[in-house]
C-alpha cells in the first residue's frame, strides 16, 4: 500500500537486540465490574529507533495516547529496535542503501508482532512501505524549517546567521545531498564534509572545529530543547526547501490491525495529513530516492488553499529548478504528481533516473 497516501481510517550489522526502555504508560483506568484490571490487559508496544530524539518522538506519542486515557487500561510500552542506518555512521546513506535502512528492522519487528505500532520521523520512511503496513497516523507537525548552526571558529562578525555572510570558503558538515546541493547553488564557495550520527554527536563535533557550520532540523532541536544552538531558521520557501515530511512524527501500524489503526486515527492530525500527501506523492513522483535532491513543503493558506513548494536541483548546485502551486486540500496527492511531473520535465535527464 502505497504510503504516499496517509490513511487514517476506521544497521551493515546484525541488528541489535531489542530492549525495552522505560518511557511513560498510559494512566491507570479504574476497573469496571467484570472487566480485567490494567495489571491483567497486554501492553501495546511501540517500536522506535533508540537515539535521544527518536525517544523524545516516542514520548510524545505516548503522552498523547496517556492524556487521552485511549488504550482502555492497556500500558503502553516501549521497545528500541537498533537499525543499520544508526549502527552505519561513516558512510552517506544513499551509499549504503537509503533512509529506509533506518526503519527496516523497525518494520520487521512491527510485521513479526514484536511491536504492536512504530515511531518514526517521516522523513526517513520511504514513499513505499513493505506490503501489510500503513502509516496510520501523523502528529502535529513541528517546526519544518532547517537551521543553521555554527561552530565555534566562525569570527563573531558572522555570527549574525545570514547565509550569504558565511567566511568565504567555510566548510560545512552535512550528509544531506537536499541540503549540500542548496547551499552549492548559493554559495558556490562553500565546501563540504560528511557529517553523521544523532543532533547531539554531530553538535559535538561541530564544537570540536572540524567544521564551520552545520544545517539541522529545527523541529529535532526543539524536541531536544537546543534550540538555542541554531542561529537562524531558513524560510522552507525562500531560502532552503526541507525535505518531505520534516518536522512530523508518524506511527506505522499492521494494516490488519484495525484496533490500533483505529486507535491513531482518532489522534491523526488531519492538515499535517494533507501537507505530508501532497509532499510525499511528489518525493514518489521523483522516484523517492535520497541519491537526488529533493525539496517539499506544503502548508495550508489562510484562505483553505494548499500550497506545495518543490525543488528538484543537481547535488553540486550547477543547477536547480524550483515551483510553487496551488489546490484545493483534497487534492493533496494529484498536486504532488503534478508539481513532480513539471520539475521532472524542466530537469536535464541525468538529475533523475
Amino acid at each position: 500500500m502505497s504510503a504516499a497516501l496517509l490513511a487514517p481510517a476506521l544497521d551493515p550489522a546484525p541488528a541489535a537486540p531489542d530492549r525495552a526502555v522505560p518511557l511513560p504508560a498510559a494512566p491507570p483506568v479504574p476497573p469496571s465490574p467484570g472487566l480485567a484490571t490494567e495489571s491483567r490487559l497486554p501492553a501495546l508496544w511501540a517500536g522506535t529507533r533508540g537515539s535521544p530524539l527518536a525517544l523524545a518522538q516516542t514520548r510524545e506519542v505516548l503522552a498523547l495516547l496517556g492524556g487521552e486515557g485511549m488504550t482502555g487500561g492497556r500500558p503502553v510500552r516501549a521497545r528500541v529496535v537498533g537499525t543499520t542506518g544508526d549502527r552505519v555512521q561513516g558512510r552517506r546513506l544513499a551509499d549504503i542503501g537509503g533512509k529506509g535502512l533506518f526503519a527496516k528492522e523497525i518494520h520487521e519487528a512491527l510485521l513479526d508482532g514484536r511491536v504492536d505500532f512504530a515511531v518514526h520521523s517521516l522523513k526517513d520512511l520511504e514513499t513505499e512501505l513493505p506490503p501489510g503496513l500503513v502509516i496510520a497516523g501523523v502528529l502535529p507537525r513541528e517546526d519544518v524549517r532547517d537551521a543553521l548552526v555554527l561552530g565555534p571558529a566562525v569570527p563573531p562578525v558572522f555570527r549574525r546567521g545570514a547565509l550569504p555572510e558565511l567566511p568565504q570558503g567555510a566548510r560545512i558538515g552535512t550528509a544531506s545531498v537536499r541540503r549540500e546541493a542548496q547551499l552549492r547553488h548559493l554559495r558556490p564557495d562553500l565546501r563540504f564534509g560528511l557529517l553523521r550520527g544523532n543532533v547531539g554527536t554531530r553538535l559535538r563535533v561541530l564544537e570540536g572545529g572540524d567544521f564551520a557550520a552545520t544545517l539541522l532540523a529545527m523541529a529535532g532541536l526543539r524536541r531536544l530543547g537546543l534550540e538555542h544552538a541554531a542561529v537562524m531558521a531558513l524560510d522552507p520557501e525562500e531560502e532552503l526547501v526541507p525535505a518531505a515530511g520534516q518536522g512530523i512524527i508518524a506511527v506505522t501500524a499492521r494494516e490488519e490491525d484495525v484496533e490500533t489503526r483505529r486507535l491513531f486515527a482518532m489522534i491523526d492530525h488531519r492538515p499535517t495529513r494533507i501537507a505530508a500527501t501532497a509532499e510525499r506523492a511528489l518525493l514518489a513522483s521523483l522516484g523517492g530516492s535520497c541519491r537526488t535532491p529533493v525539496g517539499a513543503h506544503a502548508r495550508m493558506l489562510p484562505g483553505g488553499r494548499l500550497r506545495l513548494t518543490g525543488l528538484l536541483a543537481r547535488e553540486d548546485g550547477s543547477f536547480l529548478l524550483k515551483r510553487g502551486l496551488e489546490g484545493a486540500p483534497g487534492d493533496a496527492a494529484r498536486l504532488g504528481q503534478e508539481l513532480g511531473a513539471w520539475l521532472r520535465a524542466g530537469s536535464p535527464a541525468d538529475i533523475l533516473p
